[in-house]
């Protein structure tokens, strides 16, 4: 089975209001490879499925056409892929799924069959498998798959610490399954980890997988290390809004500064935006810093922001590309309102002046480090009609 159906429903998913591109897809051998292998398990129609991980809905689709089920829960850490699971089932008229926004006890409540999409993180596989480990149904059987080149073997010991049984299958198109059984008695709950930098008088906690961990990422350390003169232009009762916030240490950073202003801090990650919640409550922020899980600040009303700070991704999963960054650039326009100012750190050999210039408005460098440059770029009047980046209304479209 080495190629889909001409008449295979999943042909037709597509990843939006994730990045869409030539390159990248939204079904891969390795959701195929997963609902293959656990079509035996699915057959049986008192299933009861879990799928975590689903990058785009391809594994909650797949086993809903492919199966006899119902009551197929599933939690997704990016909001966007969320969202895109929810378009393509609208499109190909499918239900029997219940979207779960945070990996709690009642996703994985009594499963029988587990199908996860490996994370990259092993701390996000960790919790994940203590979490099925504790509340599944003992003889839950669990398949995680990935593609071959994201794979190693400490995935196969992070399993073993919660299930009794690991194995690797075989191989097919690059990509390849584990399946574990066996939950382990006396699996401990995962735990969040938090770490205090005396560097900056803060504590960053972290839950899963969320990016850097309890570290100080080097893009977020230059903009921190120029933090004070960049919120200098906040009037006392603006509002600043951390733009992929990750485990929240910029926003926290922004709260203390600011007393009297707002601090939003918006993420698509489940696992950041649980992290950044616990960095604010850790700092004692919880009643200043606003934690929203969003698409690109989706969810935030525009012009609303007097400065956004953002460090944006250079990936895309597991692919490099600067599209993410490019529609956060976007986000940025479509939150300021005008005269207010866009800080962006960014890795210098990706030269994204010409494009800050373009989308939010004037820009100039306030540093430049042999890794990273940090901007300054003001959001012009009008910007939201600049015909390259607005729709017929003039406002910003992702």
């Amino acid at each position: 089975m080495s190629s889909p159906a001409p008449d295979d429903p999943l042909r037709a998913l597509r990843r939006r209001p994730d990045i869409e591109a030539p390159e990248l897809v939204a079904v891969d051998a390795a959701d195929r490879l997963l609902l293959d292998e656990a079509a035996p398990a699915l057959a049986d129609r008192r299933a009861r499925l879990v799928v975590i991980g689903d990058d785009h809905g391809a594994l909650t689709l797949g086993a809903l056409t492919r199966h006899d089920l119902t009551g197929v829960r599933v939690h997704q850490d990016l909001r966007s892929g969320e969202l895109a699971l929810a378009a393509n089932a609208a499109e190909l008229g499918v239900g029997g799924f219940t979207s779960h926004p945070g990996p709690d006890a009642a996703l994985v409540e009594g499963a029988t069959v587990v199908l996860l999409k490996l994370p990259r993180s092993l701390d996000a596989l960790d919790a994940t498998a203590r979490l099925v480990a504790r509340h599944a149904d003992p003889g839950v059987r669990v398949l995680a798959g990935g593609r071959v080149k994201h794979m190693t073997r400490t995935m196969n010991d992070v399993l073993a610490r919660s299930f009794t049984d690991v194995h690797a299958g075989l191989g097919r198109q690059k990509a390849r399954v584990l399946t574990a059984t066996g939950p382990r008695p006396g699996v401990e709950a995962p735990a969040a980890r938090r770490v205090h930098h005396d560097d900056l008088g803060l504590w960053a906690c972290a839950v899963g997988g969320a990016f850097a961990g309890t570290a100080v990422d080097i893009g977020t350390r230059v903009l921190l290390d120029h933090l004070d003169d960049v919120l200098a232009a906040v009037p006392p009762s603006g509002h600043v809004v951390d733009l992929g916030c990750g485990t929240g240490l910029l926003a926290a950073a922004a709260a203390r500064a600011l007393p009297t202003a707002r601090t939003t801090a918006t993420d698509s990650s489940a696992d950041a935006v649980a992290s950044a919640r616990l960095t604010a409550a850790a700092n004692g922020l919880a009643d200043r810093v606003d934690v929203r899980r969003a698409d690109a600040g989706d969810t935030l009303p525009a012009a609303c922001a007097d400065l956004v700070l953002l460090n944006p991704p250079f990936h895309v999963g597991g692919t490099v590309h600067t599209a993410i960054a490019s529609k956060l650039f976007r986000a940025a326009a479509r939150l300021l309102a005008p005269g207010g100012t866009l800080v962006t750190v960014w890795n210098s050999h990706l030269a994204y002046r010409r494009e800050l210039e373009r989308v939010v408005g004037p820009t100039r460098q306030v540093t430049r480090t042999p890794k990273f440059t940090l901007t300054l770029s003001t959001r012009r009047d009008g910007a939201r009609r600049d015909p390259r980046t607005a729709d017929g209304e003039g406002k910003i479209t992702p």
